[in-house]
């Protein structure tokens, strides 16, 4: 029995040593295909090409084909995300991805030139100023909706459910995010508009909280999260931990031990214990779902609007000997239930669709606010 025990273990040993060789034989031969075929491309190809830009586009696919958020950042584009002023900036006012080789509106930002022009959360920008988008990576993209403040750009989009395409003149501006609005409802419903998660985006929910609960008769909140493309997880966690008073919040997977977490609430909820209704739709992403995912799993709100975006992955940027950078995704985010966010996002509890007609009163467009304040005024 001991000498078959060895002789298995010896076997195993040999058969992943091979494994390990032969993958790495593998890999040699692919990088060797890979220079063969540069080789041509330089000799054969009808026009003469630069190298360098050939390696970034092919550096650029090798990081696109493992998921939409992992992108090259060559020096240049790298040194300028650096050196953007926090929270202004010159641009449309959207955040993108990329899909299908065209570039995806995660969400236009509340007051900007792209949400007041009518670009909608799921569009797909297929030309920029009368260029394809299609082969372009996200980055080429993005420089070419980059231009002087004051200066026009037209955008070419196609829309679910729309059988032509949609074209959008926009006039490029300073971009301001002011991420936390408030107001007091009919009924003395509070309601809370979100639009990014800031460095101090809990700070001013916290604030406006406080001035909403002066009023003693306040019986319920709204958070609005539509919209809401994300930013920072911590702030998503201090936001969920103003309505829980324990639980989990949100872990994180990842091949690497180290970036294995998980964040519980602690004790106290700001609003104590008040009906809360969060609103979401297709444009609220990251951190808005981990709010939504949080609160929906703890039964601590009602989620209502429509499905939310999806992005439940943890991006690090890495620099590079170049001085560029990778932006990686090196893990994943999971609800307190488990549940993975990434391309499912989070359902509501009762799905109220922008456009319909249904819940719309009179001559206003926000149905599902609309359908919300009904619902606590019961």
């Amino acid at each position: 029995m001991k000498y078959h025990l060895i002789l298995i273990f010896i076997f195993n040993i040999l058969f992943f040593s091979n494994h390990s060789i032969s993958n790495e034989n593998d890999i040699y031969k692919k990088i060797d295909l890979f220079g063969e075929v540069l080789e041509k491309i330089n000799k054969e190809y009808v026009d003469e090409i630069n190298q360098s830009e050939s390696m970034d586009s092919a550096i650029n696919g090798l990081l696109q084909s493992l998921d939409p958020y992992s992108a090259y950042m060559s020096p240049e584009i790298f040194d300028e995300m650096q050196t953007e002023t926090s929270g202004e900036f010159g641009g449309l006012g959207i955040e993108v991805t990329m899909e299908a080789g065209v570039v995806k509106v995660i969400s236009p930002i509340d007051d900007t030139p792209a949400s007041r022009a009518g670009i909608k959360a799921g569009d797909y920008i297929v030309k920029i100023d009368d260029i394809q988008v299609q082969g372009k990576t996200l980055s080429e993209a993005v420089d070419l909706m980059r231009g002087p403040i004051g200066s026009y750009i037209e955008l070419t989009v196609r829309r679910r459910g729309e059988k032509k395409a949609i074209t959008f003149n926009v006039i490029r501006e300073i971009i301001k995010i002011q991420s936390v609005k408030a107001d007091l409802l009919e009924d003395n419903i509070g309601y809370i508009r979100l639009t990014s998660f800031n460095e101090n985006s809990s700070e001013q929910i916290k604030n406006k909280i406080k001035d909403l609960n002066k009023n003693q008769n306040i019986r319920a909140y709204i958070l609005d999260l539509r919209n809401n493309p994300g930013g920072l997880l911590s702030q998503a966690i201090k936001i969920s931990d103003f309505f829980l008073d324990n639980g989990e919040i949100v872990s994180t997977k990842s091949r690497q031990p180290s970036e294995n977490r998980k964040w519980f609430a602690k004790e106290g909820d700001l609003i104590e214990g008040k009906t809360l209704i969060v609103l979401i739709n297709y444009g609220s992403a990251s951190a808005s779902e981990i709010v939504a995912g949080a609160l929906k799993d703890h039964k601590r709100a009602i989620i209502l609007g429509e499905n939310s975006f999806g992005k439940g992955s943890v991006q690090s940027i890495i620099p590079l000997k170049n001085k560029g950078a990778i932006r990686l995704t090196i893990a994943k985010y999971y609800l307190p239930s488990g549940e993975s966010i990434s391309e499912v996002g989070v359902s509501p509890d009762i799905e109220i669709n922008e456009e319909d007609k249904k819940f719309k009163i009179k001559s206003e467009t926000d149905n599902q606010l609309n359908y919300a304040i009904k619902l606590l005024k019961g």
